[in-house]
């Protein structure tokens, strides 16, 4: 049995040695060291050996089994690290050949317009604020001086949730939201951007998800000539030096008194054209002084302060300085569309 057992290391170790690849050098192992290997079979054979022999042919038994072991642990590091070695070589890169192109994106032209807008008013010492698309009635409509009886409800037609949660028809809500938290203390002094929903149908003109940037002052002694001042910068710094602006009497709910803004035309310098429908001033935004109501709300003393309020459509804004003729172009996707705005305008 000790011929045998050396002579079954001698043919183990060589067939480790010859074993070309990992699955070969497991065969190996569940061959000769398996429940149905040789050695195995020859341990069962002990029985019939005397008490002296026993230990000596056991431990011979496990001398043989490590040596195979160490044999196949040896061979398998050595398969593992040249399979590792052969991997790398496939994958190697050469890397003084050209790299491949890659393709520059672009802004989307709402993306650009938001956030020269943040640049314009961070310039101007206001604070960019957020707030939830899905919002409470109460922020939405309520704490705007809209309760639920108002008929100018019905300008904003909603996407309501339940009765109480809708999503929210303009970015007013973060004003209110704001003045709340500042507990009926001023300054406040921030823009609100963010996407907005109505239920309307989709046209040239129209869409159901829009974006909104609003602003809002709040503080003593806050004027009209301080809007009317604001809007002016706005104007000229976005549209062009040579651009005026004129208010028009308006209404808003949370707002009183409340003005339209039209700005001179571009392309006829205000004579008149079939851009501007030839009255040579095109509408660009509404806004006004913070209704009293609005502030009270929100925790403010109507008699020590006041503000004012405006919001403008992203997209109007885009159309208009970029020439874009129909809203539904922001929104479809169109590569041969967005690849007109390049990143470094």
């Amino acid at each position: 049995m000790q011929e045998k057992l050396q002579a079954l290391q001698q043919e183990a170790l060589q067939k480790v040695t010859d074993a070309a690849d990992l699955k070969a050098l497991n065969d190996v192992r569940v061959a000769y060291l398996g429940k149905k290997g040789p050695i195995t079979e020859v341990l069962r054979g002990m029985g019939s050996l005397s008490a002296e022999e026993r230990p000596k042919l056991g431990a011979l038994a496990n001398e043989v089994r490590a040596a195979i072991t160490a044999a196949i642990e040896e061979k398998h590091e050595a398969l593992e690290e040249e399979a590792v070695n052969q991997q790398l070589a496939l994958e190697k890169i050469d890397v003084t050949l050209p790299g491949a192109p890659v393709k520059k994106g672009n802004h989307h032209p709402l993306t650009k317009i938001t956030e020269q807008l943040e640049d314009l008013f961070l310039g101007m010492g206001y604070t960019i604020a957020e707030g939830p698309e899905v919002e409470q009635d109460y922020y939405n409509f309520e704490a705007l001086n809209l309760p639920k009886s108002h008929p100018a409800r019905d300008m904003q037609d909603s996407f309501y949730i339940t009765e109480e949660i809708l999503m929210r028809t303009h970015t007013s809500p973060v004003q209110a939201r704001t003045m709340e938290k500042h507990e009926g203390k001023g300054p406040v002094k921030i823009i609100c951007p963010g996407k907005v929903y109505r239920r309307d149908n989709d046209d040239a003109t129209h869409s159901h998800q829009f974006m909104q940037i609003e602003g809002l002052v709040v503080d003593e002694n806050i004027t009209m000539a301080d809007l009317n001042g604001t809007l002016e910068v706005f104007a000229k710094k976005f549209f062009g030096e040579d651009r005026e602006i004129r208010l028009r009497p308006s209404f808003f709910p949370f707002t009183e008194p409340s003005v339209e803004m039209d700005i001179s035309c571009k392309i006829c310098g205000g004579k008149g054209c079939s851009v501007c429908k030839g009255t040579g001033w095109i509408e660009i935004l509404g806004g006004g002084m913070v209704h009293p109501n609005v502030l009270e709300m929100a925790g403010f003393d109507s008699s020590k302060y006041t503000g004012f309020a405006f919001g403008m459509g992203v997209e109007r804004i885009a159309m208009l300085k970029y020439g874009i003729d129909d809203i539904r172009h922001f929104y479809t996707n169109d590569v041969r569309f967005t690849s007109q705005f390049h990143c470094h305008e």
